[in-house]
């Protein structure tokens, strides 16, 4: 390997598409270079190889004694990279990289995804499960879901599902609640990265300005669904969050009103990339599931 790294890439593709095609001419069109390029590195390759590999004829090139040797071994090579090349673009069409917001992920989306395999089984996902906005310019990710009003720059946002919250909280604390007026009695748990406040549920209920007593904050939603499940006081929940939770018993919801938020679930992609194909499969699937979930979780549970 150590002589390799003394010969220009560059230059053996030249001379292995010369020797093949039979004229420099020809291996300029292929490689998408001048005429002149191809001379030149077919030169440097010959002088750092140490001899010539053609003979320059007038019907074209024709490999020397030595030249035969080396192109049956360039040739040789070059299939293998090629081949290796085929296994990365063909692994490239067969993944579909998905960014999702971590809790998403976790409490809603992996659940599902053996659905997904049933359904598609030669498509392969790939979760990127990352609080941050995704680069979708940029980076090996093809599509996003995220929550918002769907206006990010350079984006296109496909609407998904709208969110619409209401109070969860243990069995027991559920017990001390017996009016919406008394969620001021129980301790609320934050999610310190929320993009909505108490105010999205209490206004439509009629009670605007309510003062609520605090509890403890935590910097991510998931900590506070087990905080509430550990009785720890009431949160402020969404279906995809906590609809597990009350289906097992751990929560209820003391309350049946449900509100919107004013956010959504977007499916998002690159306003500046070509939406890939494999794509299609994956957004019919991931509608599917929205919709049955929504169907069957129209109302939460409540005490």
């Amino acid at each position: 390997m150590k002589e390799l790294n003394q010969l220009p890439l560059n230059g053996l593709r030249a001379v292995e598409a010369a020797g093949r095609l039979g004229s420099l001419t020809a291996a300029a069109g292929e490689l998408g270079v001048s005429l002149g390029a191809v001379s030149q590195q077919v030169l440097k390759a010959e002088a750092q190889l140490g001899q010539p590999v053609f003979f320059r004829a007038p019907k074209g090139l024709q490999p020397t004694p030595f030249g035969s040797q080396v192109l049956t071994h360039l040739s040789a090579g070059f299939r293998h990279l090629a081949a290796a090349a085929a296994l990365g673009r063909a692994a490239a069409v067969n993944t579909l990289t998905v960014s999702v917001p971590p809790v998403l992920a976790a409490k809603w989306l992996v659940p599902r995804l053996s659905r997904f395999t049933e359904r598609a089984p030669d498509l392969k996902l790939r979760i990127d499960a990352s609080p941050d906005l995704a680069d979708l310019d940029h980076s090996d990710i093809d599509v996003a879901i995220r929550i918002g009003k769907g206006d990010w720059p350079g984006v296109k946002a496909a609407h998904l599902i709208d969110q619409v919250v209401f109070p969860v909280c243990s069995p027991a604390v559920a017990g001390t609640l017996a009016k919406p007026e008394d969620l001021a009695k129980v301790p609320v748990l934050r999610d310190h990265g929320s993009m909505f406040t108490w105010e999205a549920w209490l206004a439509p209920e009629g009670l605007s300005g309510l003062t609520l007593t605090e509890g403890s904050v935590y910097s991510d939603a998931s900590l506070c669904l087990q905080a509430a499940i550990a009785g720890q006081g009431i949160l402020l929940a969404w279906p995809t969050l906590a609809a597990y939770a009350i289906a097992d018993g751990q929560l209820v919801a003391p309350f049946p009103g449900r509100h919107k938020t004013g956010l959504a679930y977007w499916l998002a992609t690159s306003a500046q990339r070509r939406t890939p194909d494999k794509l299609k499969v994956f957004e019919v699937w991931l509608r599917a599931e929205f919709e049955a979930f929504a169907e069957e979780d129209e109302k939460p549970a409540v005490k």
